[in-house]
């Protein structure tokens, strides 16, 4: 009984050791770099990477980085208007990468919203087939036309009393969940 015992407490001892190494592999930081592409790595990420690109990073918090300025210092600014200007890739090299990373996230957005859009429509489309095949269904038991249906065999078969009554409670739910009035 005591080998058992000590079997069992191995076994656990290997488990829990196990599960230990398994939540050291899941700590990954996760970004994307200046050409959009997602980084995974179990490092962070350098400090040139923007805290925005930041997708995840150990204990699933934001990373709390100190930012670098993206001006100089007001020593060393230029003029209000120049500064107010646009920058153009020309001017900054960084800034048409950043430019073209928010055009393909702008594009990937409305991507997805269109397919939501379209999902929701297809959605909608079925809950009104839905709709009218059960009301149509409703209709017939309203009124007191025998209805069939196959059983396992294949076989047609009329319902009875307590079937019909069971047929008709799902017709009536379907109705509810799916027309709206």
């Amino acid at each position: 009984m005591d080998k058992l015992v000590r079997m069992k407490m191995h076994k656990l001892l290997l488990l829990a050791v196990a599960c230990t190494w398994a939540m050291g592999a899941a700590a990954q930081w996760q970004w994307t770099d200046k050409d959009g592409r997602k980084v995974f790595s179990d490092r962070p990420p350098p400090p040139d990477i923007p805290e925005k690109s930041i997708l995840k990073q150990p204990g699933g918090n934001r990373p709390a980085r100190t930012a670098v300025p993206a001006t100089p210092a007001a020593s060393d600014a230029a003029p209000a208007p120049a500064a107010a200007a646009p920058k153009t890739a020309a001017s900054a090299p960084g800034a048409g990468k950043d430019k073209e990373l928010e055009e393909k996230k702008a594009q990937a957005e409305a991507a997805e919203a269109a397919k939501k859009k379209a999902e929701d429509e297809k959605i909608a489309k079925a809950k009104a087939e839905n709709c009218t095949r059960a009301r149509a269904a409703k209709a017939a038991f309203d009124a007191g036309k025998p209805i069939t249906q196959a059983n396992a065999q294949g076989e047609r078969i009329f319902l009875d009393g307590p079937a019909r009554a069971a047929e008709a409670k799902r017709i009536d739910e379907i109705v509810a969940a799916d027309c709206v009035r």
